[in-house]
């Protein structure tokens, strides 16, 4: 049974950092393909970073320079080192993984495995 558990949201004030944590358990780790993504209120779901198995990293441009994902193989940990936080990043945050490490795929509804989520929450 693959498990995630996220932690580490709350709330902060705009400039602000947090850093989201996930706890993978329950299939060989280093092999997946592991993505944060978010959803706020009224809004689709959308991805803020991706690490493949080989330790790859991309973030779309919105996050870029300010979102870093990183991921533990030791561990079994996966983080998000959040920075310059803005009003528009609040959401809930959910990890996810998917088996095929070596090729990520973008498509939401591919991710079968997922965390609970974790709310951050950024104020002007």
């Amino acid at each position: 049974q693959v498990q995630l558990v996220e932690s580490g949201g709350g709330s902060v004030q705009a400039g602000g950092s947090l850093r989201l944590s996930c706890v993978v358990s329950g299939y060989t780790y280093s092999t997946y393909c592991l993505r944060w993504f978010r959803q706020a209120p009224g809004k689709e779901r959308e991805w803020v970073a991706v690490v493949d198995s080989d330790g790859c990293v991309t973030e779309p441009l919105f996050v870029k320079g300010r979102f870093t994902i990183s991921r533990d193989d030791i561990k079994n940990n996966l983080y998000l080192q959040m920075n310059s936080l803005k009003p528009e990043d609040t959401a809930m945050y959910y990890c996810a993984a998917h088996p095929k490490g070596d090729a990520c795929p973008i498509i939401l509804d591919e991710y079968k495995y997922w965390g609970q989520g974790t709310q951050v929450t950024v104020s002007s």
